[in-house]
């Protein structure tokens, strides 16, 4: 194995983690409130935090979603194209995605400057900047996922095409549906 598919591996791994790390935490804090407010005894402070990780989870899962290659596209739109023409196309889909999350890593970064000095409201002591750093690191991090990607998206776009992950999760055969659509055009 190269030393950059290692790296891959290990970068995905450890994304994973910090998604499983965070979807424990989000149970736990959940499963605490719940059981105070049953006990007639709510903790002031879960529902906000349950925010803050409900928001830690969707944008770090959007970073592993990212290495997975399991965002928002339309795969079966691209394999219609021919090679010459998918492979620019991926790769313009590639650069406006990271473009985007370039954009908001760097948003999120000013809005970090103007929280300083604002701090949670049932939980002072933690920074609404430590609370909002989700953005701007997941952007990185969603950068990252996207170029250690890129020659995968190339192989792919330059060879039979990508893998529909919508027609997969249903137990669907992509190649099947590509095979019937094929027989119905001709």
């Amino acid at each position: 194995m190269s030393t950059f598919n290692r790296f891959k591996t290990a970068y995905f791994a450890f994304l994973e983690a910090i998604v499983v790390v965070l979807v424990i935490a989000l149970a736990a804090v959940v499963t605490i409130g719940f059981v105070t407010r049953y006990l007639g005894s709510p903790l002031s402070w879960y529902d906000e935090l349950a925010a803050v990780l409900l928001a830690w989870v969707t944008y770090y899962g959007t970073a592993l979603a990212a290495a997975k290659g399991a965002h928002i596209t339309c795969p079966s739109v691209l394999n219609m194209c021919p090679p010459s023409v998918r492979v620019p196309v991926a790769l313009l889909a590639e650069a406006i995605t990271i473009g985007f999350f370039v954009f908001l890593g760097l948003a999120s970064y000013q809005v970090i400057l103007i929280l300083d000095g604002v701090n949670m409201v049932s939980l002072p002591s933690i920074s609404m900047q430590v609370t909002q750093s989700a953005i701007p690191v997941a952007s990185v991090l969603f950068i990252i996922a996207e170029i250690l990607r890129l020659p995968e998206v190339v192989k792919h776009a330059r060879g039979r095409g990508f893998i529909d992950h919508e027609l997969e999760e249903a137990g669907i055969d992509a190649e099947e549906v590509e095979a019937v659509s094929t027989q119905q055009r001709g």
